[in-house]
């Protein structure tokens, strides 16, 4: 689509920018950099050329940035590198233009052969990292976890781990009432890898100490990061306010990140406004937690080898229990809070983008800003995906 090899592009619409909308704006990217953003009129004549059948009028997005995602198109992250290509692709397709692959909790062996496969595809660019979502997590708050898989930390893993992703592993799911989850923290935080609170039945002090605990250690953006807030942890109540006021205390304070699944499954409309009203769209990332099922049509899936019935857009355990994932693309969760939550544009774009891709020291990707890497989403009107470029060329 792009209209010449040498000559700049230039796309107009209404743009998104971290300053605010521009309602009438334009994105001029030269090679795999944005190259200006800004009001239309101020454009300098001849700056770019528009694609042939460029439409005015399309909603301009930075590309959106999953740090929490299972598979999609069928398919699923671990040990199967190709399998991995195919939901990656899935995504990307759909205006995710930075994806961190999550596996599940697993056997020691079953993670190293997960891990290694997804590190081959950080070493291509499929996905800017890896998530491992246990295995030292709460057997009360596992949800869709298998609670067999469950350990205490192990720091021979760990370092197992660590070596199989070649520097690919970006955050690791915890709880931190575990036996040794302090020296975890330690562990992970040398390795430059973000320890995330999650999957825990902690109250609220043990909660708020292991998150002080990670900020201090300043790992990549700095703010730890708490895993689907609400999911995987018990409910806030008045006299025993676990690990949610926890994390809503630190995220209003600016010291924490909450992930938040806004697929209209996970959470009530009215959680996912108050996330946004208390704590800001600065410290929230919007997620997926996406499994294979993601695009695909309701029926029998597998998430980690665990059979999932997908059912009126819920992903839940074969046996009736605990919601195992989402079916949602980011793009999907960002058109759900605004025409849903009513989240204001702006805001939603930035817990999908700039907030994500911070928390992760991600300084390249996440806001339409001069410099930054041409990852862009045109939407229409109903917010789907007419064009995605990943860092300047376009996704077909």
């Amino acid at each position: 689509m792009m209209a010449s090899m040498d000559a700049p592009t230039l796309l107009t619409g209404r743009v998104v920018t971290p300053a605010g909308i521009v309602d009438d704006g334009a994105v001029v990217v030269e090679g795999d950099r944005i190259s200006w953003v800004g009001p239309r009129d101020e454009l300098q004549p001849g700056a770019g050329v528009e694609p042939d059948g460029w439409v005015a009028g399309r909603t301009l997005l930075p590309g959106l940035v999953d740090v929490h995602c299972h598979g999609g198109a069928g398919a699923e992250f671990g040990a199967d590198a190709d399998a991995g290509r195919t939901a990656a692709r899935h995504h990307l397709r759909h205006g995710t233009t930075s994806l961190v692959g999550s596996l599940v909790s697993a056997p020691g062996p079953v993670l190293l052969d997960g891990v290694t496969a997804c590190a081959q595809l950080v070493d291509e660019g499929t996905l800017v990292g890896i998530h491992l979502e246990g295995p030292f997590l709460s057997v009360a708050r596992c949800g869709a976890q298998d609670p067999s898989a469950l350990v205490d930390p192990d720091p021979a893993l760990v370092d197992a781990l660590s070596e199989a992703g070649r520097g690919g592993v970006v955050q690791m799911t915890f709880a931190p009432e575990r036996t040794g989850a302090d020296a975890l923290v330690r562990q992970l935080a040398a390795a430059a890898v973000m320890p995330a609170v999650g999957h825990t039945d902690a109250d609220a002090r043990t909660a708020r100490a292991a998150l002080d605990g990670v900020r201090e250690l300043a790992v990549r953006g700095g703010r730890p990061l708490v895993t689907h807030v609400f999911n995987g942890m018990p409910p806030l109540h008045h006299r025993s306010p676990g690990p949610v006021a926890a994390a809503l205390g630190a995220a209003a304070s600016g010291e924490a990140v909450l992930e938040v699944v806004g697929d209209g499954v996970h959470l009530a409309a009215e959680t996912v406004r108050m996330l946004f009203e208390t704590v800001g769209p600065h410290g929230l990332a919007l997620i997926t937690d996406a499994m294979a099922a993601s695009g695909m049509p309701e029926g029998r899936y597998s998430l980690g080898g665990r059979e999932v019935v997908v059912e009126d857009r819920t992903a839940r355990l074969a046996d009736g229990g605990a919601i195992a994932g989402g079916v949602a693309t980011l793009l999907d969760v960002v058109r759900w809070c605004v025409a849903e939550v009513g989240v204001p544009l702006a805001d939603a774009v930035t817990a999908a983008s700039r907030t994500p891709a911070a928390v992760l020291g991600l300084a390249d990707v996440g806001a339409l800003e001069v410099g930054r890497r041409a990852d862009l989403l045109a939407v229409d009107d109903g917010f789907e995906p007419v064009c995605v470029l990943s860092a300047g060329r376009p996704v077909a």
